[in-house]
């Protein structure tokens, strides 16, 4: 008898509503952790909150601290609450925090609002990918979870268009960041509003022991029979091994601290790599190297279309290759490409308009590189790396290292800025892509980690 074919026979225009509804969720990751590129220069005006570098590190990385916390409840709070009630959570606190940070009458207030903003938005991060995966059958999986990070990289262009464009029509008008980070407040009540008509995941009534809700939500999102005796099996397993702690084998296993050791040096080596410089500070770099503040607004939106091209182009290549191998060869791209910008940025070889080009075309191959290949790869990795028992853990403990890294390095690059200029910060972001590609063949060696997931198997 053959065996039936994984996925729903014909297009079912529910689960296509359900999963951009979810995916909204990653718009707003997107979009909040953007904003703070481009209105970052309006909020350091003495007229305004008048930022010093380490109150613009803290007005920045505060939201990413929030995140790691954030990232670190999902597993709790969507078990608890359920997926459909957490998200709507998500875009209710979205909400309240956007017009917080927009009414900011202080630095600290600002600082304050954004970490509570960063909550959500770590929620978000952890939660949009695990409900799209829940909600899609088999052979919709893939395609729809990428639904969430096509939405992130969206979610950072609209905000560096609305910025260039809110920047560019009243420069002279300095509370203008205050409109920028405002208008993240739409697609979070639009998110709010339209989550009311979203099934909550089959999966987690499964959990829940509600099987007949579930079984309802499968057939109205179009779940083959095949695909729904797979969820129910997991599920069954996942209800048994919930009692069970995987804390003691971090401690009694070599190869599960091995993996653990892969898993959070992956994380690492996402946000060493200096990604998030350019995403969050790209204004303030463009004008350090001789942009005006509305050319360095549109410069930012030239990143945002070269990593939304990247992040389409890049995913047939990270479907076809070891994605530990393009995980070096993205370090190695980094290391020519920051060691390049960096040295234009110090020796300015070109008159000054063709140099500023110059210097735009070298960061676009970066981010093309980093965001067609290494930031994939990295959620790919986390995402197969880990054996059934030690996943939930792991993989949460790996995602709060990026986070925790993020924070680190958002907190003291404005420093280091001030200190070293950005020529100088850039040859540092050089010489650590090439120190992760030492990391990256120690610990993200997959005949190793495949060894040592082996024994969990």
């Amino acid at each position: 008898m053959q065996k039936e074919k994984s996925g729903p026979k014909k297009n079912n225009a529910f689960l296509n509503y359900t999963s951009y509804i979810i995916a909204l969720g990653g718009f707003l990751f997107g979009y909040d952790t953007g904003v703070i590129n481009g209105a970052l220069t309006f909020i350091s005006r003495p007229d305004q909150l008048g930022a010093s570098p380490t109150v613009q590190g803290l007005i920045s990385s505060a939201l990413v601290l929030g995140c790691m916390f954030g990232a670190l409840a999902v597993t709790t709070l969507a078990d608890n609450l359920g997926r459909k009630k957490l998200l709507q959570w998500v875009a209710a606190i979205f909400t309240v925090a956007t017009v917080a940070c927009s009414l900011s009458i202080n630095a600290w207030m600002l600082i304050i609002s954004r970490f509570i903003l960063g909550l959500s938005v770590g929620c978000a991060s952890s939660l949009s990918p695990l409900y799209l995966d829940e909600i899609s059958p088999d052979r919709l999986k893939t395609k729809n979870v990428n639904k969430n990070a096509i939405a992130i990289v969206m979610g950072q262009l609209t905000a560096f268009t609305v910025n260039a464009i809110l920047g560019s029509l009243w420069p002279d008008w300095h509370p203008i960041w205050r409109i920028m980070m405002l208008a993240a407040a739409v697609p979070a009540i639009f998110l709010w509003i339209s989550s009311t008509n979203i099934p909550n995941s089959p999966f987690w009534y499964l959990l829940e022991r509600q099987r007949d809700r579930a079984q309802r939500v499968f057939k109205k999102l179009g779940f083959p029979k095949l695909d729904i005796r797979e969820n129910i099996n997991e599920a069954k397993q996942s209800i048994r091994q919930g009692e069970k702690t995987d804390w003691h084998l971090i401690f009694s296993s070599k190869a599960a601290i091995y993996i653990l050791g892969a898993g959070l040096t992956i994380g690492f080596i996402q946000q060493a790599s200096g990604i998030n410089t350019v995403m969050y500070y790209g204004s303030i770099i463009l004008e350090k190297v001789g942009l005006g503040s509305g050319a360095s607004l549109y410069g930012n939106v030239l990143i945002g279309i070269v990593s939304s091209i990247a992040i389409f182009a890049g995913r047939r290549v990270v479907e076809r290759l070891s994605p530990y191998r393009l995980l070096t060869i993205g370090l190695a791209s980094n290391v020519i490409s920051l060691g390049l910008l960096s040295w234009v940025m110090k020796t300015t070889p070109l008159a000054p308009g063709m140099n500023n080009i110059l210097i735009l075309i070298i960061l676009a191959y970066f981010l093309a590189t980093q965001q067609g290949l290494i930031s994939p790869v990295t959620w790919m990795l986390l995402s197969e790396m880990f054996p059934q028992q030690l996943r939930t853990t792991f993989n949460a403990i790996s995602t709060a290292m990026i986070w925790l890294t993020n924070f680190g390095i958002s907190l003291v690059f404005p420093l280091l800025i001030a200190q070293l200029g950005t020529a100088g910060v850039f040859f540092i972001f050089t010489f650590a892509n090439l120190g992760c590609i030492g990391l990256s063949a120690v610990f993200a060696n997959s005949r190793l980690i495949k060894r040592a997931a082996a024994k969990f198997e």
